[in-house]
């Protein structure tokens, strides 16, 4: 008989796992068991998208009814449902740059009607940070822009898209993961910010998603000196000024475990304190994270170090039961809203007209070529967006010639080649970056083309460069099949 306690802990808790299937040879016999025994849910990542997503959600589904079933996905830069050719939605900061609301709400609606397809019930969506350091390593293009009036708007209708299509937005990363130069994937930012700022810029786009009616807010790993020592995931005082703003819905924490987490407390002490300072729902994380390192059973593994913490604490008295109920009763209130919902039919909609809206260029491009010659320059994959994802390079190239260079690693030599390869081939040579204003490899990159093919054009899937170029740039805002096979049209249109 499984233990109450368990039962309680399985609750709150959200893990990420392997596999494409419930059932069958080589599917986690741990998650049916678990789901079986009050789990709160899943989370999808890469690892889980195949032909057939709705078959495996509706075992999830089959298994515990209120499960909610939720996806990394945010459009742009980020996708997990097209994770293997690149997303055909417009991502946050090229709806930012067009700043048409309508376009954000119909964009939110077409991913709450492809979610809804697959099965999935939470989209990890909208990003709610107002991207103001331009050397953020982690948010960048999936912020709708440096500015919270532009960022507030379109949360708030991206939020009213998705929700009326019938499935729960999380804006995120509360209170704010705008300002930060560092990855809390890897390290634990600290935002040094005057408090002031904080409220009056970093807030703004969160009061706008509350008064949306938004149904989960995501928190972030970042300390806020100002505001205690810990992380705003462990932090009562953040999370109770979340309650303060008029937020009554599920907060869901950021993966626990990011090395923010993982390596300060843990993923069960995280798990213990994140629960006591107000989070209801617990994302452990993607299992996969961990990459060669990742045990055959990380998934597994990841969980119960949550689980076992938690029944821990509650039996020492250290976790209070009644904040834990608390927190469960909200996740499963959700669930049941869900399971009623009756969502709005999603307009016709047309992703890559979005897309080309938003394209800008800056410099003269010559008359159109035949053929483009690519060299991939981008950055290299971090855990929350595939920088280096192929599907970018072939949208832009097509049938023709393109190349990767880590341009961070290679040497003189393997750059000089590359640039021989790409000319040699024939065709517009175009070198694809992603980060001109603080990455000084890619812009010496640049520089050498520029003297040795005048012709040569850029195409920035990144923030968009706010110092001169030597050559001619197409902005994209995303690193998507779909504004890559933007970029390739305007260059090769008549």
């Amino acid at each position: 008989m499984t233990d109450e306690l368990t039962r309680l802990a399985n609750s709150v808790l959200w893990p990420g796992f392997t596999g494409t299937r419930l059932d069958g040879e080589g599917a986690p016999v741990w998650l049916r068991d678990a789901l079986e025994q009050d789990l709160a849910g899943v989370v999808y990542f890469g690892q889980n998208i195949s032909d057939d997503l709705a078959a495996l959600s509706a075992q999830i589904h089959a298994a515990n009814p209120l499960a909610l079933i939720g996806i990394d996905e945010e459009g742009g830069s980020v996708t997990r449902l097209e994770v293997g050719t690149g997303s055909t939605l417009p991502g946050a900061a090229q709806l930012g740059i067009l700043d048409d609301t309508a376009a954000s709400e119909a964009t939110g609606a077409e991913l709450a009607r492809r979610a809804r397809e697959a099965g999935v019930d939470v989209v990890l969506g909208p990003v709610a940070d107002v991207n103001t350091d331009p050397r953020n390593p982690v948010i960048g293009v999936r912020s709708f822009g440096p500015d919270a009036a532009l960022v507030s708007r379109h949360v708030a209708a991206t939020v009213q898209g998705l929700q009326n299509g019938g499935v729960a937005a999380c804006v995120k990363h509360f209170p704010g993961h705008g300002d930060t130069h560092l990855d809390s994937h890897h390290a634990l930012p600290v935002i040094t910010l005057d408090p002031s700022e904080i409220e009056d810029v970093h807030l703004e786009p969160f009061r706008a998603a509350i008064a949306a009616g938004v149904d989960t807010i995501m928190t972030a790993h970042i300390v806020v000196p100002a505001w205690g020592e810990k992380p705003a995931t462990l932090n009562p005082a953040v999370l109770g000024r979340l309650r303060e703003m008029g937020f009554d819905g599920v907060i869901i924490t950021d993966a626990l475990d990011m090395a923010a987490v993982r390596e300060s407390v843990g993923i069960g002490g995280g798990a213990v304190q994140a629960l006591a300072a107000g989070a209801d729902l617990l994302c452990i994380g993607n299992p996969t994270n961990p990459g060669a390192a990742a045990l055959p059973d990380q998934d597994e593994r990841d969980y119960l170090a949550a689980r076992e913490a938690i029944v821990a604490a509650l039996r020492s008295g250290m976790l209070s039961r009644e904040r834990v109920e608390q927190a469960r009763d909200r996740v499963r209130k959700l669930a049941a809203k869900l399971g009623a919902a009756a969502p709005a039919e999603a307009p016709e909609f047309d992703g890559a007209s979005i897309v080309r809206r938003a394209l800008g260029v800056r410099g003269e491009l010559d008359a159109a070529a035949s053929a483009l010659s690519v060299i991939d320059a981008r950055r290299r994959s971090t855990l929350a967006v595939d920088s280096a994802a192929a599907y970018v390079a072939e949208g832009l190239a097509g049938d023709g010639f393109r190349v990767r260079l880590d341009v961070a690693r290679a040497t003189q030599a393997e750059r000089d080649a590359a640039l021989d390869a790409a000319i040699a081939a024939g065709g517009r040579l175009v070198l694809l970056i992603d980060r001109p204003d603080v990455d000084a490899d890619q812009r010496a990159l640049v520089e050498l083309a520029a003297q040795r093919r005048p012709g040569a054009v850029v195409v920035n899937v990144g923030l968009a460069s706010q110092h001169p170029l030597p050559l001619p740039v197409v902005e994209v805002g995303a690193a998507s099949r779909v504004g890559a096979e933007a970029a390739r049209a305007l260059l090769l249109a008549p």
